[in-house]
């Protein structure tokens, strides 16, 4: 009897590698086809809206919210990041500088998130709002 080297071997669940990436195929073309399918019928009802805002100072304002929005939320963002660089730095040097690095982006992105009432307030001058 001929022994089969244990890389030769199929996997223990019986299915080949050929198989496992035929059937990660076949679940990708079912999630393609079902997102097609979503789009089509909600792509379907037409909406006509003109505009939400009244004025150009409301369309400011919901600019200056967004703003405030996105950037405290990229500054959570690298505040988590830099607190576990910081938890797992496990003393290394170069790892607690990268987490250093990371709370000093946090500090400025909230402090751009403070002063983008200002930056709205600036561009009301310009717009003449």
């Amino acid at each position: 009897m001929r022994s089969i080297a244990p890389s030769a071997r199929p996997a223990a669940s019986g299915h080949t590698p050929r198989r496992r990436v035929g059937r990660v195929l076949a679940v990708a073309v079912l999630v393609i086809a079902g997102l097609v399918v979503t789009a089509t019928t909600a792509s379907a009802e037409t909406t006509h809206v003109v505009a939400l805002a009244r004025s150009v100072d409301e369309v400011l304002n919901n600019i200056r919210n967004w703003l405030m929005g996105i950037l405290a939320l990229l500054a959570t963002v690298f505040l988590t990041i830099g607190g576990v660089r910081y938890v797992l730095a496990n003393g290394d040097p170069s790892e607690v500088e990268k987490a250093k690095q990371s709370f000093k982006s946090a500090g400025f992105g909230y402090g751009l998130a403070a002063l983008a009432p200002l930056v709205v307030e600036i561009l009301k001058g310009i717009v003449g709002a």
